[in-house]
């Protein structure tokens, strides 16, 4: 067995979830695996059928893949370099972008509805999504050619889950830790700002 496929990285949640969910996890280790061209038009199809403000469907999503080695390479340098140095071993890029974002900041919210929709789709075919925020949107914008009044959000990066064991000793330790996520007494108010949800555990 790879150390890829012995690595349990399942949410310890205090309720129960779909296995799509609890499973989602953000690697930076890829396998050396290019995705079916049909099943990018499936992430694609399932971010389309997001649900969105108004039936405005604001988003686009630029997509590059590692057989279209120039294609590839324009899209990683949109990147910050630290997220360059894992990325590139994923078979696929997305950028994400929301449409009139900054007159229509809903757009920001229908976007994330979009890219969960590609995220829980890809999990469902063993495929896995590492959103960025470290990116260049201003670089992307002229490179691309993306209209000024949209926004360039996020990058995804997306493929088979890869050995951590490729990774840098840094980003390999980052990968084996545990997953967390603040309690729901944190999170879940109700009657007031910080009173937390009586029915709820955590």
């Amino acid at each position: 067995m790879t150390a890829s496929s012995t690595l349990d990285k399942s949410a310890k949640t205090d309720y129960d979830i779909h296995p799509f969910l609890a499973n989602r996890w953000s690697p930076r280790a890829f396998a050396d695996k290019a995705i079916p061209s049909a099943e990018i038009g499936s992430l694609l199809e399932a971010a389309r059928w997001s649900a969105s403000s108004g039936n405005s469907q604001p988003w686009s999503f630029i997509v590059a893949t590692r057989d279209n080695a120039d294609e590839y390479e324009k899209m990683l340098g949109v990147l910050k370099e630290g997220n360059q140095r894992w990325a590139a071993s994923a078979p696929l890029l997305i950028l994400a972008v929301a449409h009139d974002a900054h007159t229509r900041t809903i757009s920001l919210f229908d976007l994330g509805l979009a890219v969960q929709n590609l995220t829980t789709e890809a999990q469902s075919r063993d495929l896995f999504v590492h959103q960025m925020g470290g990116i260049y949107p201003e670089k992307a914008h002229e490179i691309y050619n993306v209209p000024a009044e949209h926004k360039v959000v996020v990058a995804l990066a997306v493929g088979y889950l890869g050995n951590p064991n490729d990774l840098p000793d840094d980003l390999r330790e980052r990968e084996l830790n545990e997953r967390s996520r603040k309690p729901l007494a944190s999170i879940a108010f109700e009657s007031e700002w910080g009173k937390s949800v009586s029915t709820i555990n955590g």
